[in-house]
């Protein structure tokens, strides 16, 4: 399945609601026909909100994971198939973007405290809290990307856990397993920081 070559078919609202039947019985084949009838014009959306070709086909391909994972959650009553993969890949891609600025921001922050460092009486302090900040930040960057979102959306933008399923379209079940599976991995990555804090 290659987005670039892919050529859009002929809009077909049945065909493809009966493919996403297909796809809730786990057939890997509809999800491919699927793929190939929709992700050219779902991949020129990306882009156009995202404007990185590289983040748009990451888009594209969570996009297809959450269609294969949760088909179940279409409601052909409320869209169409169509409609319904739009309206994901621009949730997914606006997510995106604001990740980006969560990244920015505290990359600025972090950039701001370097230059206070060397003029502030408390210089070793402040070296410390910021080698520990950048450790944290890195092995967030480590986390899968499901995993690190929940963190980033409760801890950047403090939503509670049901606000995040509502905000990413997941199960409550799946953001507290993400959550847990997320803070066990920083817990044992960050155990030596720990240990000098306690």
């Amino acid at each position: 399945m290659n987005p670039i070559t892919s050529q859009p078919s002929v809009p077909d609202p049945l065909h493809d609601a009966m493919l996403l039947r297909q796809i809730g019985e786990k057939r890997p084949e509809a999800l491919s026909e699927l793929y190939d009838r929709q992700a050219p014009m779902l991949l020129a959306l990306a882009r156009r909100i995202l404007d990185s070709p590289a983040d748009a086909e990451e888009v594209l391909q969570e996009v297809f994971l959450h269609v294969w994972n949760q088909s179940v959650r279409y409601d052909p009553a409320r869209s169409s198939v169509s409609t319904w993969l739009v309206l994901l890949t621009r949730s997914r891609a606006i997510d995106r973007l604001r990740h980006r600025g969560v990244v920015d921001r505290v990359h600025e922050a972090a950039h701001q405290e370097d230059l206070s460092a060397d003029t502030s009486p408390e210089g070793p302090e402040n070296v410390l809290t910021r080698e520990r900040r950048e450790r944290v930040r890195r092995e967030l960057e480590q986390l899968p990307p499901e995993q690190r979102q929940v963190l980033e959306l409760a801890f950047y933008q403090g939503l509670s856990q049901s606000e995040i399923s509502a905000q990413a379209d997941l199960p409550l079940g799946t953001v507290k397993t993400r959550t847990l599976l997320a803070m066990k991995k920083l817990r044992n990555a960050l155990r030596p920081e720990i240990r000098q804090l306690l």
